[in-house]
C-alpha cells in the first residue's frame, strides 16, 4: 500500500506514525532489516523530523526497534522469554513459537573438573560426559551451554543425538526425568570465545547461569550458560509474605 501523507486528527501524528511503522516492523519486515530513513519517512507521510523521530524513539524504547549509530534504525530481533521454571531449552523455545535449533560444539568424555565433581557427588578425576553446545532460536544464537553429566547414570549418552533435548532423553531411555534444580544467575562480561559464538563483542553483557540438575535427589548434570541479555528474557511471579502464609 503506497503511504499517504498523515492528518491532524484526534490521534496525534506521531502516534499515528508510530502504528504504521509497528505493522511494518511486526508483520513486513523480518528482524535485522533496516528500517526507511528518517527523510524518507518525513517525504512518505508528509510529517516533521521531531514526529518521526517520536515515533521511532517509542519503537526502540519498546523494544521493536534498534538504534545502529552511523548505519540506521533496524528492526530488532524478538527476545526470548523464560519463566524460569525448569524446561529444556529446546520445549521452551517452541512453545514460545520460536524454532530451536543447536549446534553440538564438544562432546567427549573427559575427567571432570573439580567444581563439576562436587556438584555431581562424584570423586575427584572421574571421568564425566562433556557437551558442549551453541543453542539458537529462529536461527539466531541465544546461549552457549557447557554441560557435564555422570557418565555412570547416562551409559552411551554422547552416542545419542545431542542436538536434541537431553532432558527428553534422561526421561525416556534412562528413566531418570529432570525435576529439580539448583541455579544461580549473574551479570557477566562475554569472554572472546563466547562473544565469537554469540555474535558480539568481547566484554559485551551476558547472563551466565550455574545449573546443577537433578532426578530425585541424584545430581544428574551441572551446566554453565552465557546468554545473549539482548534476546534472552527472565521473567517471574513474586509474592508476599501474606499469599505465601496463604498458599
Amino acid at each position: 500500500m503506497m503511504p499517504v501523507h498523515l492528518r491532524d486528527s484526534v490521534i496525534p501524528k506521531h502516534e499515528q506514525l508510530r502504528a504504521i511503522l509497528l505493522h511494518k516492523c511486526t508483520k513486513e519486515l523480518q528482524p535485522g532489516d533496516l528500517m526507511t530513513s528518517e527523510r524518507k519517512l518525513m517525504q512518505d507521510y508528509g510529517v516533521s523530523r521531531i514526529t518521526v523521530r517520536e515515533a521511532i524513539g517509542q519503537l526502540v524504547n519498546e523494544g521493536h526497534l534498534v538504534r545502529v549509530r552511523g548505519k540506521g534504525t533496524f528492526v530488532a530481533h524478538r527476545p526470548v522469554q523464560s519463566k524460569l521454571h525448569l524446561a529444556s531449552f529446546t520445549e521452551e523455545m517452541r512453545a514460545q513459537g520460536h524454532k530451536p535449533t543447536t549446534v553440538v560444539l564438544q562432546s567427549e568424555e573427559d575427567a571432570a573438573p573439580e567444581a563439576t565433581a562436587k556438584a555431581l557427588r562424584i570423586a575427584p578425576d572421574t571421568s564425566a560426559y562433556h557437551v558442549k553446545r551453541l543453542r539458537l532460536a529462529d536461527g539466531e544464537p541465544v546461549s552457549v551451554d557447557d554441560g557435564w553429566f555422570n557418565a555412570a547414570l547416562l551409559p552411551g549418552l554422547l552416542d545419542l543425538d545431542l542436538t536434541g533435548s537431553i532432558y527428553r532423553a534422561t526421561a525416556d531411555k534412562y528413566g531418570m526425568p529432570i525435576d529439580r534444580a539448583e541455579q544461580t544467575v549473574s551479570a557477566d562480561g562475554a569472554s572472546q570465545e563466547i562473544a565469537t559464538l554469540l555474535g558480539i563483542k568481547k566484554g559485551a553483557p551476558v547472563m551466565y547461569f550455574d545449573r546443577v540438575s537433578f532426578s530425585g535427589p541424584t545430581p544428574v548434570e551441572h551446566t554453565r550458560s552465557w546468554y545473549r541479555s539482548d534476546r534472552y528474557q527472565l521473567q517471574m511471579e513474586v509474592q508476599g509474605e501474606r499469599a505465601q502464609r496463604s498458599v
